[in-house]
């Protein structure tokens, strides 16, 4: 039994997926917690176990494990909360207790680069994040940490901007090179590690993308895509905050924001070596051919 928590969320719906067509062969049984069931299609309710409910409730998630040999986990976003730890730890901390109450071996949950770098410590949501996985960690289950620099698919995000102002913006030095992942990636790597359970202990798995690239190469790149001027346009921290406070986030989510943001430009992301094994397939010239140029087409409404 696999336990799916976030199906309906960009890596979380790509892993239902991959599981739903890798797990029967193996004799795996899915199943999916969710706010809303009604938001899985019929042919997924269909083929999985579906538990209703937040997965940072202490009861949902005491049902939802039972009998769990497997559980792929991710605090969703947006959740509310006073402190960054209690958006990830503290959601976190009812299912570490329901996986040792119910035995369940393997976990693989999505968080960051970073670990063992000198901004480790003052990187916003990335911070807490490393610190959710050593809770989860310390539970004693055999624990894989997906570890991912910023992903592609933000900038679906931005799709009105790219379409029409050929604005993208971010707050990194326009020159500086880092790794970027598609979601579907980190999807592939989830269920590779849930469908081989072979592993053991405790560590991370990077999924560092094929490349490095700056915001220009980014802009380039999607210029040459979309066969129309892409430019980046930096923001400064000041801006993004005045924005997030404007779009109603609180201070917390806020302030972890900013702070994760400056400490990408410190080299948050820098820590880890690619290597056949941390890298992954999609480059960013493929990814824009197949989700960003699809999603620029279509009409705003």
């Amino acid at each position: 039994m696999i336990v799916i928590t976030t199906p309906t969320g960009r890596i979380g719906s790509r892993l239902l997926d991959l599981l739903l067509a890798g797990a029967p062969a193996r004799g795996e049984e899915l199943r999916v917690v969710v706010r809303d069931p009604a938001s899985l299609s019929d042919a997924v309710r269909d083929r999985v176990d579906v538990v209703t409910g937040s997965h940072g409730d202490p009861e949902v998630v005491d049902r939802a494990f039972a009998g769990a040999d497997a559980v792929f986990w991710v605090v969703p976003s947006g959740a509310p909360a006073p402190t960054l730890d209690d958006v990830y730890s503290g959601f976190t901390r009812p299912a570490a207790k329901a996986f040792a109450a119910h035995g369940v071996g393997h976990v693989v949950g999505v968080s960051a680069l970073g670990r063992g770098t000198p901004v480790a410590g003052r990187a916003g949501h990335v911070t807490a994040s490393l610190a959710m996985d050593d809770l989860i960690a310390d539970t004693g289950v055999a624990y894989r940490a997906l570890a991912n620099p910023s992903f592609m698919d933000n900038l679906l995000r931005q799709v009105a901007s790219i379409r029409d102002d050929g604005v993208y913006a971010d707050t990194v030095a326009p020159d500086r090179k880092a790794p970027l992942a598609a979601t579907r990636d980190i999807a592939a790597a989830a269920a590779g590690l849930l469908l081989d359970r072979s592993w053991t202990g405790v560590g991370e798995v990077p999924v560092l993308g094929p490349e490095d690239l700056s915001a220009n190469d980014m802009a380039r790149i999607m210029s040459e895509v979309l066969g129309r001027p892409v430019r980046y346009v930096r923001q400064s921290l000041d801006d993004v905050r005045a924005a997030l406070v404007a779009r109603g986030a609180g201070p917390a989510p806020t302030d972890g924001f900013v702070a994760m943001a400056r400490a990408k430009d410190e080299g948050l992301d820098d820590g880890v070596r690619r290597t056949p094994g941390t890298a992954s397939p999609t480059d960013f010239r493929t990814w824009c051919e197949e989700v960003l140029k699809p999603a620029v087409r279509t009409p705003s409404r």
